[in-house]
Protein backbone atom coordinates (compact mmCIF):
# COMPACT_ATOMS: atom_id res chain seq x y z
CA UNK A 1 0.00 0.00 0.00
CA UNK A 2 2.92 2.19 0.76
CA UNK A 3 4.34 1.58 -2.31
CA UNK A 4 1.60 2.54 -4.13
CA UNK A 5 0.47 5.51 -2.39
CA UNK A 6 4.51 6.26 -3.32
CA UNK A 7 3.84 5.90 -7.31
CA UNK A 8 0.63 7.94 -7.25
CA UNK A 9 2.63 11.25 -5.62
CA UNK A 10 6.08 10.59 -7.68
CA UNK A 11 3.10 10.68 -11.03
CA UNK A 12 1.31 13.42 -9.46
CA UNK A 13 4.70 15.32 -9.46
CA UNK A 14 5.17 14.78 -12.88
CA UNK A 15 2.39 17.33 -13.78
CA UNK A 16 4.07 20.01 -11.98
CA UNK A 17 8.11 19.19 -12.04
CA UNK A 18 10.21 18.32 -15.41
CA UNK A 19 13.67 17.23 -16.29
CA UNK A 20 16.31 20.36 -15.43
CA UNK A 21 18.64 21.49 -18.29
CA UNK A 22 20.87 23.35 -19.02
CA UNK A 23 20.58 27.22 -20.63
CA UNK A 24 22.28 28.71 -23.40
CA UNK A 25 22.43 32.43 -24.47
CA UNK A 26 20.64 33.02 -27.92
CA UNK A 27 17.90 30.74 -27.12
CA UNK A 28 14.42 31.57 -27.89
CA UNK A 29 11.31 29.72 -26.66
CA UNK A 30 8.01 30.37 -28.27
CA UNK A 31 4.94 30.36 -26.45
CA UNK A 32 0.87 30.26 -27.73
CA UNK A 33 -2.58 29.85 -26.59
CA UNK A 34 -4.66 30.47 -23.76
CA UNK A 35 -5.48 34.45 -22.90
CA UNK A 36 -6.44 32.79 -18.72
CA UNK A 37 -2.54 31.76 -18.43
CA UNK A 38 -1.21 34.74 -20.70
CA UNK A 39 -0.71 36.91 -17.57
CA UNK A 40 1.23 34.37 -15.44
CA UNK A 41 3.19 33.46 -18.55
CA UNK A 42 3.80 37.20 -19.11
CA UNK A 43 5.35 38.00 -16.13
CA UNK A 44 7.11 34.28 -15.62
CA UNK A 45 8.68 34.89 -18.66
CA UNK A 46 9.63 38.54 -18.19
CA UNK A 47 11.25 37.40 -14.80
CA UNK A 48 13.21 34.10 -16.73
CA UNK A 49 14.48 36.93 -19.64
CA UNK A 50 15.65 39.47 -16.55
CA UNK A 51 17.63 36.37 -15.06
CA UNK A 52 18.67 34.83 -18.15
CA UNK A 53 19.59 38.16 -20.38
CA UNK A 54 20.63 35.99 -23.69
CA UNK A 55 16.96 34.18 -23.92
CA UNK A 56 14.47 35.73 -25.76
CA UNK A 57 10.71 34.58 -24.95
CA UNK A 58 7.99 35.16 -27.58
CA UNK A 59 4.59 35.41 -26.53
CA UNK A 60 0.98 35.13 -27.55
CA UNK A 61 -2.62 34.23 -26.90
CA UNK A 62 -5.77 33.15 -28.90
CA UNK A 63 -6.87 30.56 -26.72
CA UNK A 64 -5.97 26.76 -25.73
CA UNK A 65 -7.07 25.26 -28.87
CA UNK A 66 -5.05 27.10 -31.03
CA UNK A 67 -2.28 26.86 -28.86
CA UNK A 68 -2.71 22.99 -28.88
CA UNK A 69 -2.83 23.22 -32.72
CA UNK A 70 0.55 24.96 -32.43
CA UNK A 71 1.80 22.30 -30.80
CA UNK A 72 1.14 19.79 -32.68
CA UNK A 73 2.01 22.04 -35.81
CA UNK A 74 5.66 22.45 -34.58
CA UNK A 75 5.10 25.99 -34.32
CA UNK A 76 5.55 26.67 -30.68
CA UNK A 77 7.88 24.97 -28.04
CA UNK A 78 4.84 25.59 -25.30
CA UNK A 79 1.12 26.00 -25.08
CA UNK A 80 -0.84 27.32 -22.73
CA UNK A 81 -4.18 26.00 -22.04
CA UNK A 82 -6.57 26.72 -19.25
CA UNK A 83 -8.19 23.05 -19.96
CA UNK A 84 -6.46 19.58 -20.23
CA UNK A 85 -5.59 18.27 -24.36
CA UNK A 86 -8.33 16.43 -25.83
CA UNK A 87 -8.84 12.71 -27.35
CA UNK A 88 -8.91 13.84 -30.84
CA UNK A 89 -5.58 16.33 -30.24
CA UNK A 90 -4.22 13.57 -28.46
CA UNK A 91 -4.55 11.44 -31.79
CA UNK A 92 -3.62 14.03 -33.89
CA UNK A 93 -0.73 14.86 -33.01
CA UNK A 94 0.24 11.25 -32.17
CA UNK A 95 -0.52 11.06 -35.85
CA UNK A 96 2.05 13.58 -36.45
CA UNK A 97 5.08 12.24 -34.47
CA UNK A 98 3.84 14.93 -31.49
CA UNK A 99 3.63 13.64 -27.96
CA UNK A 100 1.99 16.27 -25.89
CA UNK A 101 3.58 16.18 -22.15
CA UNK A 102 1.22 18.22 -19.26
CA UNK A 103 2.92 20.44 -17.16
CA UNK A 104 -0.05 21.93 -14.24
CA UNK A 105 1.28 25.35 -13.49
CA UNK A 106 -1.20 26.48 -11.40
CA UNK A 107 -5.14 26.43 -10.09
CA UNK A 108 -8.43 28.76 -11.65
CA UNK A 109 -11.74 29.91 -10.56
CA UNK A 110 -13.69 31.00 -13.75
CA UNK A 111 -15.99 33.76 -12.50
CA UNK A 112 -19.40 34.84 -13.80
CA UNK A 113 -19.18 38.68 -13.81
CA UNK A 114 -21.98 41.76 -14.15
CA UNK A 115 -22.33 45.57 -13.78
CA UNK A 116 -21.08 47.23 -10.83
CA UNK A 117 -24.47 48.65 -10.93
CA UNK A 118 -26.03 45.53 -11.46
CA UNK A 119 -27.57 44.27 -7.59
CA UNK A 120 -27.45 40.58 -8.37
CA UNK A 121 -24.71 38.97 -6.06
CA UNK A 122 -24.95 35.46 -6.70
CA UNK A 123 -26.41 33.02 -9.18
CA UNK A 124 -27.18 28.72 -8.73
CA UNK A 125 -25.16 27.23 -11.60
CA UNK A 126 -29.05 25.87 -12.69
CA UNK A 127 -29.15 29.37 -13.23
CA UNK A 128 -26.32 29.84 -15.06
CA UNK A 129 -26.93 27.24 -17.41
CA UNK A 130 -30.24 28.58 -17.99
CA UNK A 131 -29.27 32.24 -18.23
CA UNK A 132 -26.71 30.77 -21.19
CA UNK A 133 -29.03 28.72 -22.63
CA UNK A 134 -31.34 31.87 -23.35
CA UNK A 135 -34.22 29.87 -21.49
CA UNK A 136 -33.33 33.13 -18.82
CA UNK A 137 -33.96 36.48 -20.73
CA UNK A 138 -34.64 38.77 -17.69
CA UNK A 139 -32.60 39.76 -14.61
CA UNK A 140 -35.96 39.68 -12.68
CA UNK A 141 -36.22 36.02 -13.31
CA UNK A 142 -32.85 35.87 -11.03
CA UNK A 143 -33.92 38.35 -8.50
CA UNK A 144 -32.47 41.48 -10.31
CA UNK A 145 -33.69 44.20 -11.96
CA UNK A 146 -36.89 44.35 -15.20
CA UNK A 147 -33.71 44.40 -17.32
CA UNK A 148 -33.09 41.94 -20.68
CA UNK A 149 -29.74 39.82 -19.54
CA UNK A 150 -27.11 40.34 -22.42
CA UNK A 151 -25.11 37.17 -22.54
CA UNK A 152 -21.40 37.44 -22.95
CA UNK A 153 -19.19 34.40 -24.12
CA UNK A 154 -15.97 33.04 -25.21
CA UNK A 155 -15.51 31.50 -28.40
CA UNK A 156 -15.57 27.53 -29.04
CA UNK A 157 -11.47 27.89 -29.33
CA UNK A 158 -11.57 29.36 -25.59
CA UNK A 159 -10.65 26.66 -22.88
CA UNK A 160 -12.50 28.91 -20.20
CA UNK A 161 -15.24 28.17 -22.68
CA UNK A 162 -15.03 24.54 -23.03
CA UNK A 163 -14.73 24.45 -19.28
CA UNK A 164 -17.72 26.62 -18.55
CA UNK A 165 -19.60 24.41 -21.66
CA UNK A 166 -18.70 21.33 -19.41
CA UNK A 167 -19.28 22.55 -15.68
CA UNK A 168 -21.95 24.90 -16.20
CA UNK A 169 -23.70 24.05 -19.72
CA UNK A 170 -23.37 20.33 -19.64
CA UNK A 171 -22.69 20.33 -23.20
CA UNK A 172 -25.97 22.29 -23.72
CA UNK A 173 -25.46 24.79 -26.52
CA UNK A 174 -24.88 28.95 -25.91
CA UNK A 175 -27.65 31.01 -26.75
CA UNK A 176 -27.38 32.23 -30.61
CA UNK A 177 -27.97 35.90 -28.86
CA UNK A 178 -25.11 35.55 -27.15
CA UNK A 179 -21.68 38.40 -27.58
CA UNK A 180 -18.43 35.63 -28.12
CA UNK A 181 -15.23 37.28 -27.21
CA UNK A 182 -11.58 36.14 -27.83
CA UNK A 183 -10.27 36.95 -24.58
CA UNK A 184 -10.61 37.28 -20.81
CA UNK A 185 -10.11 40.65 -21.54
CA UNK A 186 -12.75 41.60 -24.14
CA UNK A 187 -15.05 39.48 -21.89
CA UNK A 188 -14.22 41.93 -19.00
CA UNK A 189 -14.44 45.17 -21.25
CA UNK A 190 -17.83 44.08 -22.63
CA UNK A 191 -19.40 43.55 -19.02
CA UNK A 192 -17.69 46.15 -17.51
CA UNK A 193 -19.55 49.23 -20.28
CA UNK A 194 -22.72 47.80 -19.78
CA UNK A 195 -25.35 47.38 -17.15
CA UNK A 196 -27.73 44.35 -18.50
CA UNK A 197 -24.51 42.28 -19.26
CA UNK A 198 -23.40 38.67 -17.73
CA UNK A 199 -20.15 37.07 -18.33
CA UNK A 200 -17.19 34.95 -17.27
CA UNK A 201 -13.14 35.00 -16.57
CA UNK A 202 -10.78 33.97 -15.23
CA UNK A 203 -10.45 35.00 -11.50
CA UNK A 204 -6.72 36.58 -11.53
CA UNK A 205 -8.22 39.12 -14.47
CA UNK A 206 -11.34 39.77 -11.77
CA UNK A 207 -11.27 43.62 -9.97
CA UNK A 208 -13.72 46.07 -8.91
CA UNK A 209 -14.43 47.35 -12.16
CA UNK A 210 -16.83 44.29 -12.50
CA UNK A 211 -18.85 42.28 -9.44
CA UNK A 212 -17.83 38.62 -8.97
CA UNK A 213 -20.54 36.75 -8.45
CA UNK A 214 -21.20 34.00 -5.87
CA UNK A 215 -21.92 30.23 -7.69
CA UNK A 216 -24.42 27.65 -5.22
CA UNK A 217 -23.45 30.20 -2.56
CA UNK A 218 -19.42 30.07 -2.76
CA UNK A 219 -17.44 32.51 -3.42
CA UNK A 220 -14.22 32.44 -5.83
CA UNK A 221 -11.06 31.99 -4.01
CA UNK A 222 -7.80 30.57 -3.74
CA UNK A 223 -8.78 28.45 -0.44
CA UNK A 224 -12.46 27.51 -2.35
CA UNK A 225 -10.44 27.00 -5.84
CA UNK A 226 -7.69 25.00 -4.32
CA UNK A 227 -10.02 22.41 -2.27
CA UNK A 228 -12.35 22.25 -5.20
CA UNK A 229 -15.43 23.39 -3.24
CA UNK A 230 -16.15 26.35 -5.59
CA UNK A 231 -17.87 24.11 -8.60
CA UNK A 232 -15.98 26.19 -11.68
CA UNK A 233 -12.40 25.45 -10.33
CA UNK A 234 -9.83 23.96 -13.11
CA UNK A 235 -5.62 23.37 -13.32
CA UNK A 236 -3.71 25.65 -16.07
CA UNK A 237 -1.55 23.74 -18.05
CA UNK A 238 1.40 24.20 -20.21
CA UNK A 239 1.89 21.61 -22.76
CA UNK A 240 5.41 20.77 -24.69
CA UNK A 241 5.88 18.09 -27.13
CA UNK A 242 7.96 15.07 -25.35
CA UNK A 243 9.58 15.47 -22.19
CA UNK A 244 11.20 19.31 -21.99
CA UNK A 245 15.21 19.75 -22.66
CA UNK A 246 17.37 22.59 -21.95
CA UNK A 247 15.76 26.21 -21.83
CA UNK A 248 12.31 24.91 -22.05
CA UNK A 249 13.05 22.58 -19.15
CA UNK A 250 14.32 24.91 -17.25
CA UNK A 251 11.84 27.68 -17.94
CA UNK A 252 8.88 25.31 -16.68
CA UNK A 253 10.64 24.32 -13.72
CA UNK A 254 10.88 27.86 -12.91
CA UNK A 255 7.57 28.44 -13.25
CA UNK A 256 6.32 25.94 -10.80
CA UNK A 257 9.47 27.07 -8.71
CA UNK A 258 8.43 29.26 -5.10
CA UNK A 259 9.47 32.00 -6.95
CA UNK A 260 7.45 31.20 -9.95
CA UNK A 261 4.81 30.60 -8.17
CA UNK A 262 4.76 33.55 -5.94
CA UNK A 263 4.14 35.08 -9.27
CA UNK A 264 1.12 33.30 -10.19
CA UNK A 265 -0.46 34.37 -6.45
CA UNK A 266 0.86 37.91 -7.44
CA UNK A 267 -1.04 37.79 -10.56
CA UNK A 268 -3.78 36.55 -8.32
CA UNK A 269 -4.24 33.09 -9.35
CA UNK A 270 -3.95 30.01 -7.56
CA UNK A 271 -0.58 28.31 -6.73
CA UNK A 272 0.53 24.94 -6.28
CA UNK A 273 1.20 25.14 -3.28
Amino acid sequence: MRKMSKILSLCLMCLSFVCAGSVFAGDTIVIKGSTTVLPVAQVASEAYMKMHPGVNISLSGGGSGNGVKALIDGSTNIATASRFIKPDEVKLAQEKGVYPIPHRIAIDAIVPIVHTENPVTELTTEQLSLIYQGKIENWKEVGGQDLKIIVVSRDTSSGTYEVWEEKILHKAKVTPKAQLQASNGAVFQAVSKNRYAVGYIGLGYLNKSVRGLKVDGIEATAATALSSEYPVARPLFMFTNGWPTGTVSDFINFVVSKEGQDLVKKEGYVPLF
